[in-house]
């Protein structure tokens, strides 16, 4: 119960084990078709999608490379570790980054982000990072919002959805995505090892002028790959079999399904937590995907407990809250059973570690959530 690895479902692990193909031949033309076909509606986009070896980091680099130069101005949102990571990775690569941050534990103001833009007469900002679901605080940014909050300004909106794509809805074309990035194992279910990157119209542009170095990640080789149906390296084929079975499960739910299941996972877990008397580090704009909650108790015996006790794993808070928080992840193929047996563990270990709890109270709130859910009332 992380934010992520998430667990792997068995038919993706068995997907896995798929002999090896011809990575130049038809069976990975098929794959490659249908790889993309179903990344394009979790994206919410028509345009091709650059699938690399790499984890979501690799992704953010990537993006960063392929769109700006070194000395470009760029306005970095941060409400969080990977808001900051991602104004760290700039940094690294010479962009000329103007930190926006905002409270931990509250979302970014669409209206300061106007303001920052309108200030810039000149339009020397080139690019808006933006983390989606911020996974150190349990936070999911307002992207829509932000989007319109850029109005007219030519700046390339640059969105990391890592923990949020196929949790969160995300739709690239109509809200005016230039760059989406996320990696393969969170809310799509299967290990780490790929990263995926959405590029609009104008962030292809971009590519073509930017002055960063690259080669590895150089989106402009993948794009020559399009239209035979493959990638200008090796491509990590297990993860590609594994990607088109997770996307399958999607699609057998349903992607508004998807959603709705994890805002169900969201709330059952605040509504537990809160009734064992726990304070949330979110005080706004709830993530679907995890849940940071302040412990009563040493964070870290607390965990202890959980996994050498009951085999629940949680993770541990990170940054400046890592000594003070502890998170849950209801992200991938989490189902609501999942999460009573985490909330009951966690009131046993509560009380383990010297916290008055009433044990099963937890459980119960989330039941009464769960359960008006089924009875069409949420």
């Amino acid at each position: 119960m992380i934010p992520g690895p998430t667990h792997v479902p068995t038919r993706v692990l068995a997907a896995m084990a798929t002999p090896m193909v011809n990575h130049r031949g038809q069976e990975f033309t098929a794959l490659h078709g249908e790889v993309q076909a179903g990344l394009k509606r979790v994206f919410g986009t028509v345009g091709d999608l650059v699938i690399y070896p790499g984890s979501g980091t690799g992704g953010m680099e990537a993006a960063l490379v392929n769109l700006f130069s070194p000395g470009d101005r760029i306005l970095g949102v941060s409400i969080g570790a990977f808001g900051d990571r991602f104004v760290q990775i700039a940094r690294r690569f010479g962009l000329q980054v103007d930190a926006l941050e905002f409270d931990w534990g509250r979302a970014a103001d669409p209206g300061a982000i106007a303001e920052r833009l309108a200030a810039d007469g000149e339009h020397q900002i080139k690019g808006i990072l933006v983390t989606h679901n911020e996974t150190s605080t349990g936070v999911v940014n307002p992207l829509e919002a932000i989007a319109k909050a850029r109005g007219a300004h030519p700046a390339l909106l640059v969105v990391d959805a890592v923990s949020s794509l196929g949790a969160v809805e995300v739709r690239a074309d109509d809200w005016g995505l230039d760059a989406v990035v996320t990696g393969s194992q969170k809310a799509l279910m299967i290990p780490p090892g790929l990263a995926i990157l959405s590029l609009g119209p104008r962030a292809w542009a971009a590519a073509e002028k930017a002055t960063s170095p690259r080669f590895y990640w150089d989106v402009l080789a993948y794009k020559k790959g399009f239209a035979k149906a493959s990638t200008p390296y090796t491509p990590a084929l297990s993860q590609w079999f594994a990607l088109r079975e997770a996307l399958r499960m999607l699609e057998e739910e349903g992607l508004e399904n998807a959603y709705r299941r994890h805002r169900l996972l969201g709330e059952m877990t605040r509504a537990g937590a809160t009734a064992l008397g726990l304070e949330l580090l979110a005080t706004e704009q709830w993530s679907p995907a995890v849940t940071a909650l302040y412990s009563p108790v040493s964070p870290a015996a607390l965990r202890k407990r959980m996994r050498e006790d009951y085999g629940v794993v949680v993770a541990g808070g990170q940054g400046r809250v890592s000594e003070s928080v502890f998170r849950i992840g209801h992200v991938g193929c989490v189902e609501p059973l999942d999460l009573l047996a985490t909330l009951a563990a966690l009131e046993m270990s509560l009380s383990q570690e010297g916290r008055q709890v009433h044990l099963g109270e937890g459980v119960a709130a989330a039941q009464r959530v769960w359960m008006k859910e089924r009875s069409g009332e949420l």
